[in-house]
């Protein structure tokens, strides 16, 4: 169970105004190391309704560095070879494709899954499978829409998963629930 969980919040509804990003990485199935970010987005705005979620301000990321300043030696080195995990992956996969793209920066070979779809198959019978209800459904304590703390939380269904499944690798997981493995 070796992977990355990845999770950004924005600014705003544009995928480039990423404003912060949290990632956890998992050695067989155990948190190993973290990395927590700001991000000065291209435009130093924060809508007020996305204020009411993640609690960001513009005053809070005016001087963080932008994200072509942490790509290459801090977010691309962590991740390194490592396939990304992300609660509903197309959002967070999106935002770090428009950000590449924003920056002019090549994209990157990563592989990745969504635990929001691998939760789908693990817990079918649960209501709602988004983030904050699983959690809740599970006892996992945790701050919504913190970029960290919810990919802490996306990689302990990973590891729940696994356990319920009794898989010992990602590939193994994907497989018996019948999930693929996508390229960024």
């Amino acid at each position: 169970m070796n992977f990355v969980t990845i999770d950004f919040e924005t600014a705003k509804y544009s995928q480039e105004s990423a404003c912060s990003v949290g990632l956890v990485k998992y050695i067989e199935g155990t948190a190993v190391d973290t990395y927590y970010s700001l991000i000065r987005p291209p435009s130093l705005y924060i809508r007020p309704d996305f204020t009411e979620i993640h609690g960001l301000t513009a005053e809070d990321v005016k001087d963080a560095p932008r994200f072509s300043e942490i790509w290459n030696s801090d977010i691309k080195t962590f991740i390194k070879g490592f396939p990304l995990a992300a609660h509903n992956a197309s959002f967070d996969m999106g935002v770090l494709k428009a950000v590449l793209e924003w920056y002019e920066l090549p994209l990157p070979d990563i592989s990745y899954f969504c635990t929001c779809k691998l939760s789908r198959r693990t817990w079918s019978g649960l209501r709602s499978h988004a983030l904050t209800a699983l959690a809740r459904n599970f006892g996992i304590i945790y701050e919504a829409h913190n970029a960290l703390d919810d990919a802490m939380t996306c990689g302990k269904l990973v590891i729940m998963s696994a356990e319920k499944h009794g898989t010992s690798s990602v590939e193994e997981l994907l497989n018996i629930t019948d999930l693929k493995m996508n390229v960024f």
